[in-house]
């Protein structure tokens, strides 16, 4: 995407001189499903954008045009509510800015992105994060990464109803260059973790786009709440691993699976952040499988063409680990390879899934960029 060309674009659409705003998607190296438990993720800003035009318009009105999608919407400031479509993403952040107290101006904005829609790299807080932005700075208003985050889960919480956890918002307004974040989802705390010298992250789409709005995602998070419960504790977060024997006595069925989930992947985390650190490939690659594995098997939100690419990935030379990304249901496979041999391990798991499939999956490796900002152009 090439801001001046959308800041062209706007011209021509509002007859004004815009400021542009980005923010990128994500992936997450491990740490799935914990973060709604308070739990512990290590994410990493990546390089896909989506970039937004901006200009106050004078008008107490939201007016919002869609490149990706083709589409525009309108709506008073005063009269924002839920459409069930991606305006969402835009009228809920202003919506989340004016309950918290905040004069946002009416605004003209033209969206355009290449973050992978359904794909499980966060598309929607990446529109969320960077329309804030947006307003706040339209606005004359400032905020921390920290607090753009907490406001953008709540527009994604409140006004678009999915019952998200903080790590998708925290980690499009505040990744770091070349570098994910080692992040506390309970104090909101996040340590810099360098990323392996000699190796990547590539995503491959499973080309099944999932749509977590839905109630299987909502059903996964209840069952941990309702777990939580039964053992008195405040969230699943609060229990180690040396308490899930006792713990799993206590539960049974679905909360029991979710639960121990939860609190192996919270040790995944760990044990991930410091194999990352020593550079040790194979034990960080291990711990992936081991994550793709309890999401299939215990928090049960795979799909059978999913653990399918996943095998292929797994068993691709040149590949450390692999493992379903993403709140689940669809999305992409992240595959931790060799940087040397990233190209061919590339084009062999997407021509063998692509067998599976019938079509050639989107696949490419990522970069970890900073978290949002202005543009200048």
């Amino acid at each position: 995407m090439n801001p001046a060309t959308l800041a062209a674009d706007f011209r021509a659409r509002f007859g004004a001189q815009p400021r542009l705003f980005r923010a990128p998607g994500r992936i997450n190296i491990i740490g799935e499903h914990t973060d709604y438990s308070e739990g512990f993720v290590l994410p990493a800003a990546i390089d896909r954008w989506c970039l937004v035009a901006a200009a106050p318009n004078g008008l107490a009105r939201l007016r919002a045009v869609s490149q990706t999608f083709g589409e525009e919407m309108e709506a008073d400031l005063s009269a924002l509510a839920p459409r069930g479509d991606w305006a969402d993403y835009v009228a809920g952040p202003a919506k989340t800015l004016l309950e918290a107290g905040l004069a946002v101006v009416g605004a003209d904005l033209l969206i355009a992105s290449d973050v992978p829609v359904g794909a499980g790299v966060s598309s929607s807080a990446a529109l969320q994060v960077a329309v804030t932005r947006a307003l706040l700075a339209l606005s004359g208003l400032e905020a921390d990464g920290v607090q753009v985050a907490c406001w953008t889960r709540a527009s994604e919480n409140r006004f678009v109803g999915m019952p998200c956890g903080i790590m998708d918002s925290y980690a499009s307004a505040n990744g770091i260059e070349n570098g994910a974040l080692m992040l506390d989802c309970r104090s909101l705390q996040a340590t810099p973790a360098p990323l392996p010298d000699d190796a990547s992250f590539l995503l491959v789409n499973s080309m099944v786009s999932h749509r977590l709005v839905g109630g299987e995602y909502r059903q996964r998070r209840e069952d941990c709440e309702a777990a939580a419960r039964t053992l008195g504790v405040p969230t699943l977060r609060d229990l180690a691993e040396a308490d899930l024997p006792a713990a799993l006595r206590k539960l049974s069925g679905d909360a029991a699976k979710r639960c121990r989930h939860v609190v192996s992947e919270n040790a995944r985390v760990g044990r991930a952040e410091t194999a990352m650190a020593a550079g040790d490939l194979a034990a960080l690659g291990a711990l992936m499988n081991q994550s793709h594995a309890s999401l299939r098997d215990d928090m049960e939100v795979s799909l059978p063409v999913i653990d399918q690419l996943a095998a292929i990935a797994q068993a691709t030379p040149g590949v450390h680990g692999a493992r379903l990304m993403g709140g689940g249901f669809g999305g992409c496979v992240i595959a931790l390879v060799d940087s040397a041999a990233a190209g061919d391990v590339q084009a062999a798991i997407a021509g063998a899934y692509g067998a599976v499939i019938g079509e050639t999956p989107e696949a490419f490796v990522c970069r970890a960029v900073a978290g949002a900002s202005e543009v200048f152009a």
